[in-house]
């Protein structure tokens, strides 16, 4: 999809083709030669290392705002050369790793004192957000929020709490909306993205026309028309539109049923992963598989008109080297927490075979 997408931007700006494809090549096997690596970490090495990752996560979102690359507006990339790093993404996986370690350590207070269990994730929250509003990357913050009040939910938070601090995160995201003129058009074109099709509504209204010129088989992988500069940012995140437009209504659902099979596995292995006592892989499951849920609503959500315009990939599909290593990474984590879970249910059969003998 991201070398159907990126046919004509690519031609445009670089004289060839496949400029994009050979470059996402290039990502996907970077992500694979990550993961191998990264599956290979015992989760108490995760368990142990979660804060100095998150402090490492924090640095980089200072150095973005210091030496960052600028793309339309939005400082969010430090360029390395081979491809552009965005912080963002690495906050996100560390903040749920230092998440799900705090609920490990921290798990009764969480369940019993507001200000000592609840509030101390909330301001590390609280600083990766300000961090990262200054870029502005609203989308990420809202990811961020939501997934961590799923694995605080999950810890067993008071109801009272959580929906007083649901309250709280809902009007101040509210507010950033209001009070800023761009996500506010924004908002307002999602309405009626129609009232001006060629200004604030035209990104949403091309989309839209990418979904019905789809139909229920699609025209044809390549035939897309809106991807011929029509649809800004095709490649990556309106790549959805153009998978539409190209393989219908079918291949919609075929794609979101492959991503969310993926996020009920992760659930399952939470669950399981409880179940054996491993909290810390329960925790971080559960935390990956509501990101990619959440993400993955937003960025389809926002192509098909159904919720307002936010710059968030869709996970392992839209362009991007950042977000695919990423989230390579917290796939390869999940197999990480699976593994553990099986060594334990297989030692767990030793030995009961081993008192089945004795007896």
């Amino acid at each position: 999809m991201v070398t159907s997408a990126s046919f004509p931007i690519s031609s445009r700006l670089t004289d060839q083709p496949f400029h994009f494809m050979f470059r996402h090549a290039i990502f996907l096997f970077l992500a694979i030669c990550v993961a191998t690596v990264v599956i290979q970490i015992p989760l108490k090495r995760w368990l142990q290392y979660s804060m100095p990752i998150l402090l490492v996560a924090i640095g980089l979102l200072f150095v973005v705002l210091v030496a960052g690359k600028s793309v339309n507006g939005a400082s969010r990339w430090i360029p390395l050369g081979l491809f552009n790093l965005q912080p963002a993404e690495v906050a996100k996986l560390s903040l749920f790793i230092f998440m799900s370690g705090y609920l490990v350590r921290k798990s009764e207070e969480v369940r019993s004192s507001f200000f000592g269990g609840f509030i101390k994730p909330i301001l590390v929250f609280a600083t990766l957000a300000v961090l990262l509003l200054l870029q502005p990357d609203l989308g990420t913050v809202v990811v961020m929020l939501v997934t961590l009040f799923g694995m605080l939910f999950i810890a067993g938070a008071k109801m009272t709490q959580f929906l007083a601090l649901m309250v709280v995160g809902l009007a101040a995201v509210a507010a950033l909306i209001y009070f800023e003129p761009y996500r506010w058009r924004r908002v307002t074109s999602f309405v009626d993205p129609w009232e001006d099709p060629f200004g604030s509504g035209y990104q949403l209204t091309q989309s839209l026309m990418a979904f019905g010129r789809g139909e229920w088989f699609g025209q044809g992988l390549g035939n897309s028309i809106q991807k011929l500069e029509y649809l800004p940012e095709a490649h990556t995140d309106f790549v959805f539109a153009v998978l539409a437009e190209e393989l219908g209504f079918v291949g919609v659902v075929l794609a979101l049923v492959l991503i969310f099979s993926l996020v009920i596995k992760a659930i399952m292995i939470g669950r399981k992963a409880f179940e054996n006592n491993q909290l810390f892989g329960g925790y971080l499951a559960f935390g990956i598989g509501i990101w990619f849920a959440f993400q993955t609503l937003v960025n389809v959500g926002a192509a098909a008109g159904m919720v307002p315009t936010k710059g968030l990939t869709l996970p392992l599909i839209s362009y991007g080297g950042s977000s695919l290593i990423v989230m390579s990474v917290a796939v390869s984590i999940l197999l990480r927490i699976d593994h553990e879970c099986r060594l334990v249910d297989s030692n767990e059969t030793e030995q009961q075979l081993d008192n089945d003998e004795k007896e």
